[in-house]
This record gives C-alpha cells, sequence and structure tokens, in this order.
C-alpha cells in the first residue's frame, strides 16, 4: 500500500484527473482489475503498440509533437491530464481504416511534446493548441475530446465555429458538474484529495515526488484492466523527473472550484453556454459508474444539449479508451458516417 492509497481507497473513490465525483463504484468493477491483462471487459484485444510516427510542429519558443495520417475529413483527438495521444491508440485505426484524416497532438509539456518553462495553467495550454491548430488549416473538422482536451477543445470550438463543425466527447469538463461550487461540494473523498493536491507542499509531495497521477490514479482508479509493463513504460516516460511532472500538478489546480482560477472559471461556463446551444452534432460516450461523467450526468445533457446521441461503453472509470477502445472506435466511424 504507498502512503496515498487511504486517500483513494474507499467507496465514492476519484476515477480520474478532473474528476469531482463519482457514483460509489460496486465491488463488480473496484480494484480486481490485474486479472484482464491485455484485453478489455469485453475480450476485445488492447495493443500497447503504438504504430503512428509523430511529426513535430514549432509552437512559440518549443515544439508540439502530433499524429497527422490519412485523408479526409480531419478528426482530432485531444487528451487531458496525465495522458498523451498514446491514449488513442486503438481507437485512431478505427476513424483511418474509414477513410479519415486523424490528428493527435500532445499537450504541451506532455507525452513528446516540449516542456517549455511555463506555468502549465489551461490558458498557457490553449495558447500552445490554438497555434498550432491554427497551422493545419482545418476545416469541417470533428474534435474527439476527454478530460483536459474537451476544455480545451470545447473552446476552440466556440471560438472557431467555421472550422469545427462537430464533436465526441467523453469523461468531459462539461455542466452539471463543472465549474464547481465549492470543495465541499464534490463530498468526500474528493474534498480531501483535491484540498491535499491544492495545498502547497502536500501537492508537490504527491504529483512532483511520487508522479501520483500516472502511478495511481491513472492505473489503479481510472482504468478498470491492468495496464501492462509495456504501456505503463509509455505513460512515464514524459515524467521522469519532479521538474518534468508540473503538468500534472498544475492541471488539478486548474480545475474551476469556488470560483477560482477566475480564468478558467470563465472558460469552462463559456463552454458549458456553447455545448447546450450549439446546433452542431455531439456524441457523448459515457461508462457506469463513470466518474466526472457518471449516468446522472448523461441524463442531464441528453435534457438540456442539442443534437446529441449517446452510447453506453459499459463499465467503466475515467480513462474509458483503455477499458473499450473498439466500441469507442465502432462507435464514433458509425456516428461520422451518418453526420
Amino acid at each position: 500500500m504507498t502512503k496515498f492509497q487511504p486517500i483513494l481507497s474507499r467507496r465514492g473513490v476519484l476515477a480520474g484527473s478532473a474528476a469531482i465525483t463519482v457514483l460509489a463504484a460496486t465491488e463488480a468493477v473496484s480494484k480486481d482489475n490485474g486479472n484482464l491483462g491485455s484485453q478489455g471487459p469485453y475480450g476485445l484485444e488492447i495493443s500497447p503498440d503504438f504504430p503512428f510516427e509523430k511529426k513535430r510542429q514549432p509552437v512559440l519558443e518549443s515544439e508540439i509533437a502530433y499524429i497527422d495520417e490519412g485523408n479526409g475529413r480531419p478528426i482530432v483527438f485531444l487528451h487531458g491530464n496525465p495522458t498523451s495521444s498514446y491514449l488513442w491508440r486503438n481507437v485512431m485505426p478505427h476513424v483511418l481504416d474509414a477513410g479519415y484524416r486523424a490528428i493527435a497532438p500532445d499537450l504541451i509539456g506532455m507525452g513528446d511534446s516540449g516542456k517549455p518553462d511555463i506555468g502549465y495553467t489551461f490558458a498557457d495550454h490553449a495558447r500552445y493548441l490554438d497555434i498550432f491548430l491554427n497551422s493545419l488549416d482545418l476545416e469541417d473538422a470533428v474534435f474527439v475530446v476527454h478530460d483536459w482536451g474537451s476544455g480545451l477543445g470545447m473552446r476552440h470550438a466556440r471560438l472557431n465555429p467555421d472550422r469545427v463543425s462537430a464533436l465526441a466527447f467523453m469523461e468531459a469538463i462539461v455542466p452539471p458538474a463543472f465549474p464547481v461550487a465549492s470543495l465541499e461540494a464534490m463530498g468526500e473523498p474528493a474534498t480531501g484529495l483535491f484540498r491535499a493536491l491544492r495545498t502547497e507542499g502536500q501537492g508537490e509531495e504527491m504529483v512532483l515526488q511520487n508522479n501520483f497521477f500516472v502511478e495511481e490514479i491513472l492505473p489503479k482508479f481510472g482504468i478498470l484492466r491492468g495496464l501492462t509493463d509495456a504501456e505503463m513504460a509509455v505513460y512515464r516516460a514524459p515524467y521522469p523527473n519532479p521538474q518534468s511532472r508540473l503538468p500534472t500538478l498544475v492541471w488539478p489546480r486548474q480545475i474551476p472550484i469556488a470560483g477560482e482560477p477566475a480564468d478558467v472559471v470563465e472558460e469552462i461556463a463559456a463552454n458549458g453556454g456553447w455545448l447546450t446551444s450549439s446546433k452542431v452534432p455531439k456524441l457523448a460516450f459515457w461508462a457506469e459508474p463513470g466518474a466526472i461523467m457518471p449516468k446522472m450526468a448523461v441524463d442531464w445533457l441528453v435534457a438540456n444539449v442539442p443534437n446529441l446521441e449517446t452510447r453506453f461503453v459499459g463499465a467503466g472509470l475515467h480513462f474509458i479508451q483503455e477499458d473499450h477502445p473498439h466500441v469507442i472506435g465502432h462507435g464514433l466511424v458509425d456516428w461520422l458516417r451518418r453526420i
């Protein structure tokens, strides 16, 4: 047991890097996740291989590493904390096989992208991502987003309606949970966990010294199956030392709670307004119990978001691409063909 295990091991545990509250996980989906190996809950093969060659685009004083393969309508995949484009490795082949173009950047400071000396705030990520996406000169793009990639992607979509024409999202930063009224509104243990992560000194020990999101949240509380050694090696690679882990510490401190950070509250609230008013086609993937998009949140979205389809993928927590990539890939292609 790690020193942080008591914070995480109770029912109602936080299951994702941007999570607010989780429906209590049943014993069936609790942590007997080491027996599935390289297969997901449906027995479908999940490959650790990354069969793509990354390109590099200079951005400001650094560079963005990214995948750009195939032709046709561009499908842009955006990850969150603490992952990278590697999260989409088993989803993108479905899109490519169907004749679409797959684009998947590593957010600045994450994956194989550069690690400039910046604060890694939401605004920093948005600035770098905007410049990168502008360089691609996209038209009629579909964004597929997760975790903080959803906050960034929805922002870009609402500010560039002539560029982004559809949105698919999963375990996303969306209403009704975000922005969050207060730390106490999260309920335990999320309140205690986020208070610790946002406390100077304690958060640094958890994340910078112990690589908390990669070693604890991702494999133990965000995915049902057991990640292989090869998969963990890829997720660990961008964060070999405390300095390199700064982005993964800043992200939980950027979650809009009790009006702070004010600029992020404004952006996420604006995203919510766009989501509930825009007529562009939308697709929400969700799992049970989920993390930041449990069924109760999906029910709210169905009632309040126009032109929305939903697809249930099965049992899952936060990083559902690691448990259900083929269900997501098939569902995404089916939806793309119909829109």
